[in-house]
């Protein structure tokens, strides 16, 4: 458990989903956590899973879907090195024109056991971004966030929304 927090529910699985508007446009979602911050609620992220769409195969194009899970809304996918990002995840498939080679790339989805959790989620929501490149058809991410409610010390959560705020 983090220092300043208090558990206050047992594990939590939060089911989401975000598709292009249109094929190769970048898309977010917001995903409420329905958080109380009278009560200095906040969410404490143990693991997530991202699961992108497949990028389309088209003869002579590299093609591919990329997407992030972040805790502020974002104006493109982020990285794992953008400090408000939890997860990330991208399918690529380079093509030739005479052979295909298909690669993924994905955050972490399990942590270690030695590793408490991810990412704390202060503020009341956290996002989800898409985008593909040289597809045919929107594509969709599927996710599943795993973490618990905790109430912080009233210091504790100043510093966790100022941090997360300040991080945009």
């Amino acid at each position: 458990m983090p220092k300043g927090l208090k558990q206050t529910s047992s594990l939590i699985v939060i089911s989401a989903d975000v598709t292009e508007t249109a094929a190769d446009t970048f898309t977010q979602a917001r995903v409420d956590l329905q958080l109380n911050p009278l009560d200095n609620e906040v969410f404490v992220v143990q693991a997530a899973n991202l699961n992108p769409s497949p990028p389309d195969n088209q003869l002579g194009l590299n093609s591919f879907v990329t997407c992030s899970m972040s805790t502020n809304s974002r104006a493109g996918v982020g990285t794992l090195a953008d400090t408000a990002v939890l997860a990330t995840s991208s399918r690529d498939i380079r093509n030739d024109g005479t052979t295909a080679v298909a690669f993924e790339q994905t955050s972490m989805e399990t942590p270690p056991a030695t590793l408490e959790y991810i990412g704390i989620i202060s503020t009341n929501d956290f996002f989800l971004q898409i985008q593909g490149g040289n597809n045919l058809q929107a594509k969709d991410l599927r996710v599943k966030v795993y973490g618990y409610r905790a109430r912080a010390d009233a210091s504790t959560y100043a510093a966790l929304v100022q941090s997360e705020v300040l991080s945009a």
